[in-house]
């Protein structure tokens, strides 16, 4: 148990609402500000907020985060809205000495054709797949700004990278959600309308590597009071499948009899699977399956409906 006064910025959010739980649970003094009583990319207001609350860490969990289509569609935003929310929250750590951070970066920083399962070690070793090069490239800022304030000022800024994450309180917008909460979305609408078939983006095989919520919550917690000499460390399970596979596993799920067609527009990266060894070593593995994830993220998203 701890009563480390922790600013949690991005509490409202699928993967914030899920730290925060953790953190009440192991009650963390936490401060949290909705965008109405603090604009995060507003510099002035960010430092100000900071030296008044006095946290000891920050939990950056606050972005601007899209599928692939909000990706293609808003790339000013993507960069300018990241980039602005976490030069604010990293630098204004600094300013107010305040020594620790979790920041939570994106598997999407990787290099598109780099090699698989991608180590933390091949960051910058070549580009990121284009779909998302805005969001990729805030996100690398991002961690790189931790990075040179280690190096620079002996900080403990620490950048978790976590695969694709799903679970409650996600967005399952069509237009703007990642794939797995569109998926959900899809076969529910088929199954609304007494449809035979869903059509799905990109093609049937493409993987990805999913991670729940609370389990991405469960790291941030972990690592707060860590202080690896490795402050880059990706966060996932280490097993990926198609998208079909996926679909067939939601399907299945909802008990429906379904056909999966595929348009072969928006793929993005073939494959994007994590080396978690850096993880495990440093005592820390997910602990929830893709069942029990999916059905408490279903629950979320018939609450909603």
């Amino acid at each position: 148990m701890s009563n480390l006064k922790v600013f949690l910025a991005g509490h409202n959010g699928m993967i914030g609402s899920a730290i925060y739980k953790k953190l009440k649970k192991k009650n963390y003094k936490i401060i949290t500000a909705d965008r109405k009583k603090l604009d995060l990319t507003n510099q002035d207001k960010v430092n100000k907020f900071l030296k008044k609350i006095k946290p000891k860490a920050i939990i950056i969990a606050a972005a601007r985060v899209g599928g692939i289509k909000a990706n293609i569609k808003y790339p000013a935003e993507f960069i300018y809205q990241n980039l602005a929310i976490q030069n604010n929250l990293i630098n204004g750590a600094f300013i107010n000495n305040i020594k620790d951070i979790i920041f939570l970066g994106s598997s999407c920083i990787y290099p598109k054709n780099g090699e698989q399962p991608m180590k933390e070690a091949s960051l910058l070793t070549g580009k990121p797949e284009e779909t998302n090069l805005s969001y990729a490239l805030a996100k690398i800022a991002g961690i790189y700004l931790c990075q040179s304030y280690n190096d620079q000022y002996k900080t403990n800024y620490i950048s978790l990278i976590p695969s694709n994450v799903y679970g409650p309180r996600d967005n399952f917008n069509l237009e703007t959600s990642h794939f797995f909460p569109a998926l959900i979305n899809k076969c529910y609408m088929a199954k609304k309308n007494g449809a035979k078939s869903i059509t799905l983006l990109g093609n049937p095989n493409t993987k990805r590597e999913l991670i729940f919520s609370e389990d991405v919550a469960d790291a941030c917690v972990h690592f707060l009071k860590k202080k690896p000499k490795i402050k880059i460390i990706n966060i996932g399970t280490g097993i990926d499948y198609t998208i079909k596979e996926y679909a067939k596993f939601i399907i299945k799920e909802m008990d429906l009899n379904l056909k999966i067609k595929f348009t072969g527009k928006f793929s993005g990266i073939n494959k994007k699977l994590l080396d978690v060894k850096l993880m495990k070593k440093l005592g820390f593995s997910p602990k929830t399956n893709i069942r029990d994830g999916f059905k408490s993220t279903y629950q979320y998203f018939l609450k909603k409906k």
